[in-house]
């Protein structure tokens, strides 16, 4: 959840550490510090808040160094504040430590080391890590690299951890590990980075190790090596060149992240979707799951796991395979489905998405899976993440980076991804060129689409103004559009902070019909589809109890002009086209809702982009 980054080279670190945790900000935002190295001399700073904040203070009071370390915290143990900012400092003031993760057994370490005599100051559980690599280290001084201290220390723990940690008496020299929190190593000429993701790196290099469970990184006089952090193997990895511009982690024109990324939906999905379409034969060409296509086509069951956004993808998934390839599919909670007995043989299919690719609970429902025998497959966005490398074969989205918290484009790529993967089995199976075909073709419109549907913004805009005080928002869709109801909802509570539930449109009657008055805005999700006019009657049931109706749909009548407050129309396409421009013209709404309601709307409160703890 949290972000590092670290820098040895020739540079001043300071710039490259503070440029760096801007650009992983997303990761959390709680608090903020960095650490220095200046020949024997370790100087740290850390403050409360953002990045913004440490930066302000570095400006007062300049701290200097040949290497530094930097963190950005999402608050695990302790509340934010200075004290339990990273970089954490050993007893001696020799030794600063970043972690990403959870210490586990932190407690059982802490009260040991209390009793030889340590006194912690912070309440984190990454403070027990660097006082027990100090502990460890000073008490075999002279015997003890630091390297085999902090391995030593990895030894003793039990949970995940990204770290990157660094001693004066080493003044040259950093330490990474790796353990169920991602971390990259850059390579440059004469200078190495280690960051959460690639993205504070690419300025400075292109070429990157994406570092694996259980390896340990030794940087020192400008090389690097690599071991097992377990058995001392040395570990010989691959070079990876990045495929990211700085363009594309930046806002450009736009006021935030979330609006550039709605409108990269412009481009996005066809990325997602280019090289991939077969207009003659009707069907898909997913070459990341060619060698285990048979095994898909036998299987007797398909579940999806994920979580948060990539869940509500999940759903719609579900709609789509069931559909076309007539082979049941069960959506699960990452986070719940490791934690029960479900039906999984060598049989089974498990299809993991995640936009980072680093979902520690996704991660475990993966590691469990293989384990029962089952074939995994990643929809991820990031080459190189861990699901990418953990699954079996795999099918790339081709997004781009999303800073934004509140997920869009990753959602409809993912999304449109699942259409794909639903037709390629589809047609194995039986399902006719004419339907293929059908589809193919109005994959091949999404683009103008989306464009059309993003010319909605200034509607959506006055839908905004009239509901923004709101306190609850109400949902509803039916078929393959009640998911996007339940994402439209998260959307809305990630941003501008107003409770809204999403729900299919025919439940409304068991239970939240008792909410509706005239302050309750709902939104129909109302497509010209065999729904049509059971959802007709639901909105007539909202317009008897004088609800504040907005309707989405793909087609204007009279019947919905008449009974809605605001209609808000996407292009005319088939039917499962229209969860993806639909959920375009509801992030719209959640974005100007949090506009007008003065929100944070990039790093909303108590979020964080990548959930890497479980």
């Amino acid at each position: 959840m949290c972000g590092i980054v670290s820098y040895i080279g020739k540079k001043d670190p300071v710039p490259i550490l503070i440029k760096g945790l801007r650009r992983l900000e997303y990761r959390g935002y709680d608090s903020a510090g960095l650490a220095l190295l200046d020949g024997k001399s370790l100087n740290s700073v850390k403050k409360a808040g953002k990045v913004s904040e440490l930066s302000d203070e570095l400006s007062i009071s300049p701290i200097k160094g040949n290497c530094g370390i930097a963190h950005t915290r999402w608050a695990t143990h302790g509340v934010p504040n200075d004290i339990n900012a990273h970089p954490h400092l050993d007893k001696s003031g020799k030794i600063a430590l970043v972690h990403n993760g959870i210490i586990e057994n932190y407690d059982s370490i802490k009260k040991t080391l209390e009793k030889r005599g340590v006194v912690f100051s912070s309440e984190t559980d990454s403070e027990v890590l660097v006082q027990l690599i100090s502990e460890i280290y000073h008490k075999e001084e002279g015997q003890l690299d630091f390297k085999d201290a902090v391995k030593a220390a990895l030894q003793e723990v039990v949970g995940a951890y990204g770290i990157v940690a660094m001693c004066s008496d080493e003044p040259d020299s950093l330490f990474a590990a790796r353990m169920g929190s991602p971390l990259v190593l850059g390579v440059g000429e004469n200078e190495f980075l280690f960051a959460s993701d690639a993205s504070p790196i690419i300025e400075y290099t292109r070429n990157v190790i994406y570092l694996d469970d259980g390896e340990f990184v030794e940087v020192k006089n400008s090389a690097y090596s690599i071991s097992n952090i377990h058995t001392e193997e040395i570990v010989s990895k691959t070079i990876t060149k990045i495929d990211l511009t700085i363009e594309e982690i930046e806002k450009g024109e736009f006021p935030h992240f979330m609006l550039k990324e709605i409108h990269d939906q412009k481009h996005s999905i066809s990325d997602t979707l280019r090289g991939r379409l077969n207009l003659e034969d009707g069907t898909s060409m997913l070459g990341g799951i060619n060698d285990y296509l048979p095994n898909i086509l036998e299987a007797s069951r398909i579940y999806i796991t994920a979580c948060g956004t990539s869940w509500h993808a999940g759903l719609i998934g579900k709609h789509l395979i069931e559909e076309y390839a007539r082979v049941p599919v069960h959506v699960e909670y990452a986070s719940e489905f490791r934690y029960r007995n479900a039906i999984i043989d060598a049989n089974t299919i498990l299809i993991a998405i995640s936009q980072s690719g680093e979902t520690a609970d996704t991660l475990a429902a993966i590691k469990k899976s293989k384990e029962l025998g089952a074939l995994t497959l990643g929809i991820c966005n990031v080459v190189g993440s861990s699901i990418s490398r953990e699954t079996d074969a795999g099918i790339f989205t081709h997004a781009g980076p999303e800073i934004g918290v509140a997920s869009t484009k990753a959602f409809t790529a993912q999304v449109t991804v699942l259409i794909m993967l639903a037709l390629k089995i589809g047609r194995k199976k039986g399902v006719s060129l004419h339907r293929g075909k059908e589809l193919i073709s109005s994959l091949k419109e999404i683009d103008t689409n989306v464009s059309k549907t993003l010319e909605t913004i200034k509607l959506v805009r006055q839908v905004a103004k009239a509901t923004c005080n709101a306190d609850n928002y109400l949902y509803l869709g039916r078929g393959v559009n009640f998911p996007v109801a339940l994402e439209g909802a998260l959307k809305l509570k990630e941003i501008s902070y107003i409770h809204a539930e999403g729900y299919p449109a025919a439940e409304m009657k068991h239970g939240p019909i008792a909410l509706i008055d005239k302050d309750m805005p709902v939104v129909f999700l109302a497509p010209q589809d065999e729904t049509f006019l059971k959802i007709l009657s639901n909105i007539e049931e909202v317009k008897a109890r004088g609800g504040i109706i907005i309707t989405v749909t793909d087609e204007e009548n009279d019947s919905l002009n008449s009974l809605s407050d605001y209609v808000l129309v996407t292009p005319k396409s088939h039917r499962y086209i229209f969860p993806i421009t639909s959920s375009i013209i509801l992030q719209l709404l959640a974005y100007e809702l949090a506009q007008f309601r003065g929100c944070e709307i990039d790093q909303p409160r108590n979020l964080a982009k990548s959930v890497t703890v479980e």
